[in-house]
């Protein structure tokens, strides 16, 4: 891209705020940098990582690059095995600490979250904590190294401390002796070269015993060094020297350790100052409301709701652009500071920023084409230097545009023509737009020239536009129309402003009626414009209150269907009611029949209790019939044999076929402990996968009367598995219900606690159980549970 259109187009003042944006001075270097690409596969990648970077700020808030400065130089110096200083050294550690964060803020806390670029750069980002946390310790700040730095260090310390007390004791001493009052100008003590000094007026100087290092700037006071401290100030004298030269080598330690990794930090350095710039770039297409724009090869721009990112977004009016699919060139025409100028830089500048991998301030789904030039001729080009008028400083570009253009460019020019007479402006314009259309380069042209228009409404794809502007308010709209041709509204203006009307009849006696026809039929495709707008939101506004309706349907649809299954459910509690009411009045006539099996002389009775049954197992199965509504068009199973699996509807149980259908069409079915003949029409074949049956402990009696005269008051569960062993309860609880037993024992046995916990959970939910204890001393304790049943 030549370097005047990004200055043309204010691709630089975007450059600038993203400059901004930046943390680094190298990031800032980088964005400052940052060009147009005409390679597709760069542009997708520099979006991606942009999109990306945009995503991460609005899920996890803004990463801190805080405390990233400028280190190549240390680098370079520790790469020489030179030695870094103090604060040298503390720009290192506070890289190697933002290195850090960054790493902890690339970690994913959502599985979901995807960010296949940036992953990349956080994976290969390699903090190196243990040098961070060496050069954290050892330096305080720019100007100060830690006494735990080293052992040696913290001695010598130690030693200057002790040794500057004693000094300081020896001279409160001399200043407080009687014997030195006189001669002291005041009575404190100062330092003088770095030793410790009392001030002593000068007549005494050969009196006081001690060293001269300093005089008042009268001489009136002299600096002395008692003799009695100058032994102690050497030692003072001779341990800093040992400091510095610990200093010395605790510097050297450390950038020793920095020289050992140049190259991992160097890369580090490589990857943040690109995180930092990516992230920038992220962060200024949050600041400007930017979505991700899609890209072809094919000369197709379609921008929808664009705004210009330079002005003020509460007031910038949002227009619709396109160019390259129908058309190859658009004609913008409309009155002066109505938009038009915007509208052709709207479309140079996004075309330069999505280039540059930045998002731009318009819709999802935007369109935008790869030109491997931008060129541009807006403004006011007069050069005073060069003696050129605007005609000629224009021409000058025009030229060179032609000259350098390729069939792959875009191409703006603003007020094509203009500065010259207008009919000759006219017609170098039109001759410059046939050129470029002839070669089919992309080309938005904003101007004045009615001629321009004609052309326009009559030449294949060159298509007019105009910038709208309201003649009531006078004011312009900013709204771009593609399709219409502007109207000069010259005497609209004029009429509203106040121009008398004598005035303006006699403006339009110089135009021909051609002209005037052009500009009424302008006119009226203005107002058929509105009126098509008009109807398309009235439609738009139907089709909003369709769908409310069809969503008011559904939802009244799903109410029904919510309605409908809480009825069927309530019918399917009833019927479960009257069956549980009917298992109960049927156990307690088989306990009666049992009884009286048992007694003498009671078969009369016997067989009345078996009729009452039979008859009470039909009346429920009608009752059932009735409660419950059958499932509509189920298939009918056929050649149903003994031990088929099938439901039954009237029950709502599934059960277990224990005779084909007999001449009436009813089927023998065992259900749970109870047998009842069901018509064939309310069966259905059983689909549901059956586990397999596990081999059973008890052997199986060989008739339900024998079995309920001599069931056993225990049932042994040690060593089955939870399923089979409560299957295994579940039947001998039945049965001992049946028998007559009013107390069992189940044996369990201890263990880890799992089978005896899912016996006593199962045993609070069977019907027949009335109490359950464990068992006690005797019994067998926690190995048994006692149930009493009801």
């Amino acid at each position: 891209m030549n370097k005047k259109v990004l200055h043309t187009l204010e691709f630089n003042k975007i450059i600038d705020k993203l400059a901004g944006i930046a943390v680094s001075p190298m990031a800032k270097e980088r964005a400052r940098d940052l060009h147009p690409s005409t390679v597709m596969s760069d542009i997708a990648l520099w979006q991606q990582e942009t999109t990306e970077a945009a995503n991460m700020i609005l899920r996890k808030g803004t990463p801190s690059f805080g405390g990233f400065r400028e280190i190549r130089p240390q680098l370079k110096r520790a790469s020489m095995a030179g030695v870094l200083s103090i604060s040298e050294l503390m720009g290192i550690g506070e890289f190697l600490y933002v290195c850090r964060k960054i790493k902890n803020y690339g970690k994913h806390e959502n599985k979901a979250e995807v960010y296949e670029r940036m992953d990349e750069y956080f994976e290969l980002l390699a903090p190196l904590p243990s040098l961070e946390n060496e050069i954290s310790r050892c330096i305080l700040s720019e100007t100060e190294i830690s006494d735990d730095a080293s052992n040696d260090l913290r001695n010598i310390r130690k030693e200057i401390k002790v040794s500057n007390e004693k000094v300081r004791d020896h001279l409160n001493g001399v200043i407080s002796s009687s014997a030195y009052r006189n001669m002291l100008q005041d009575f404190v003590i100062t330092i003088r070269n770095d030793r410790y000094c009392v001030p002593v007026k000068s007549e005494y100087r050969n009196s006081f015993p001690g060293m001269i290092h300093d005089q008042s700037n009268t001489g009136s006071t002299l600096f002395m060094e008692p003799l009695s401290v100058i032994q102690l100030n050497n030692k003072i004298k001779e341990l800093q020297a040992k400091e510095k030269e610990e200093i010395r080598k605790v510097l050297v330690e450390l950038s020793r350790m920095v020289t050992e990794n140049t190259l991992i930090i160097e890369a580090d350095l490589e990857l943040l100052t690109q995180m930092d710039f990516i992230f920038a770039k992220g962060a200024l297409s949050i600041s400007m409301g930017g979505t991700m724009p899609l890209f072809n090869t094919k000369g197709y721009i379609n921008i929808q709701k664009a705004r210009h990112p330079l002005l003020d977004e509460k007031a910038v009016v949002p227009i619709d652009i396109y160019l390259g699919r129908e058309f190859t060139t658009l004609l913008i025409t409309g009155p002066n500071t109505g938009g038009k100028t915007v509208a052709l830089k709207t479309l140079g500048l996004f075309t330069l920023m999505g280039q540059a991998g930045l998002h731009i301030p318009a819709f999802d789904h935007s369109q935008l084409a790869i030109f491997d030039n931008v060129f541009a001729d807006i403004g006011d080009e007069q050069s005073i230097e060069q003696s050129l008028s605007t005609f000629s400083a224009h021409m000058t570009n025009i030229v060179r545009i032609m000259e350098e253009v390729t069939d792959d460019s875009l191409v703006l020019f603003d007020e094509l023509g203009a500065g010259t007479d207008p009919t000759e402006g006219a017609a170098l314009a039109i001759a410059i737009i046939q050129a470029l259309k002839d070669r089919k380069i992309r080309t938005a042209v904003t101007t004045h020239y009615s001629e321009l228009k004609v052309f326009a409404l009559s030449t294949e794809r060159v298509e007019n536009a105009c910038c709208e502007f309201d003649v009531e308010t006078l004011r312009p709209t900013y709204r771009l129309l593609i399709g219409i041709p502007g109207k000069s509204n010259a005497f609209a203006i004029s009429k509203r402003l106040g121009l008398q009307e004598y005035i303006l009849e006699g403006a339009r006696e110089f135009i021909s009626q051609d002209e005037a026809r052009f500009e009424d039929v302008i006119t009226d495709l203005v107002i058929s414009k509105k009126s098509v707008a008009f109807e398309q939101e009235r439609a738009e506004q139907y089709r909003k209150e369709a769908e409310t309706l069809k969503r008011e349907v559904e939802r009244q649809k799903e109410k029904t269907r919510e309605q409908k299954e809480k009825i069927l459910q309530k019918a399917r509690e009833e019927a479960k009611l009257i069956y549980a009411q009917a298992k109960e009045e049927a156990d307690s006539i088989i306990k009666e029949m049992n009884r009286q099996a048992k007694e003498k002389g009671n078969q009369q009775k016997l067989i009345e209790n078996r009729t009452k049954l039979k008859e009470k197992l039909s009346s429920v199965q009608e009752d059932f019939l009735k409660s419950k509504k059958m499932k509509p068009n189920h298939k009918v199973p056929e050649n149903l044999k003994a031990g088929d699996r099938v439901y039954v509807i009237s029950f709502d149980q599934n059960g277990e076929v224990i005779s084909p259908p007999d001449k009436n069409k009813e089927v023998m079915v065992q259900m749970g402990i109870m047998k009842a003949k069901i018509p064939l029409a309310e069966l259905m074949l059983d689909d549901t996968p059956q586990p397999k049956e596990k081999k059973q402990r008890q052997i199986a009696p060989k008739s339900k009367m024998s079995k309920s005269q001599f069931i056993s008051a225990e049932i042994d569960c040690r060593g089955q598995l939870v399923d089979e062993a409560l299957a295994n309860i579940d039947k001998y609880i039945d049965d001992a219900y049946l028998s007559g037993l009013k107390q069992i024992v189940i044996i369990h046995g201890k263990g880890t606690g799992a089978l005896r916990s899912a016996v006593q959970s199962y045993l609070k939910t069977n019907s027949h159980v009335k109490t359950q204890r464990p068992g006690v001393y005797g019994e067998g304790e926690a190995g048994v549970t006692v149930v009493e049943l009801k």
